[in-house]
């Protein structure tokens, strides 16, 4: 398989595995703790007015809603996986997929924090790395809980389906 294909298919296939992954986390955090599941409608719709040039909004959950943004959002969130799986592999090489590890897969997870404190929460109207919110501070904790768990899950995944990378 040539270079790049190997490559956008490490991307697709880690990142559609890890995002699943992180997916069936939060299912069971809502099963065993009663965490509410991530609404990635607001998403959709954020990225929705995107499309018709509104990038920022005083809180999203006032604005308009557009149409099929419950698609759009769940979309834009696997697509977002399949983004920062490339990014780890662009960075550590394709043989991370081969061999991964924990180290490179937490580095990537955690640094992926910065995505919704830099663009989609004051995007949003939340403000920066939650800014606006009702407790900041737990917002916070909330996404670097996720995306640490991300991180694990870019690497269960590509321990997972490293037999595809060989192919």
């Amino acid at each position: 398989m040539p270079e790049i294909s190997h490559f956008v298919a490490g991307a697709v296939v880690v990142g559609i595995a890890a995002t699943a992954l992180l997916d069936l986390v939060a299912v069971a955090r809502h099963r065993w703790f009663g965490t509410p599941l991530p609404d990635y409608s607001l998403v959709g719709r954020w990225v929705g007015h995107m499309l018709r040039g509104r990038f920022r909004h005083p809180a999203i959950g006032s604005t308009p809603p557009v149409r099929g943004e419950a698609v759009i959002g769940w979309t834009a969130h696997y697509l977002t996986g399949i983004g920062f799986a490339g990014v780890l592999l662009s960075i550590w090489g394709i043989h991370w997929w081969r061999a991964p590890t924990l180290a490179a897969a937490l580095i990537v997870g955690v640094g992926s924090v910065a995505a919704p404190f830099l663009l989609m929460q004051p995007g949003m109207g939340a403000g920066f790395a939650a800014s606006r919110t009702a407790n900041p501070a737990a917002a916070r904790l909330r996404s670097l809980a996720t995306h640490t768990t991300f991180g694990m899950c870019l690497y269960a995944a590509a321990w997972a389906t490293q037999g595809f990378a060989t192919s």
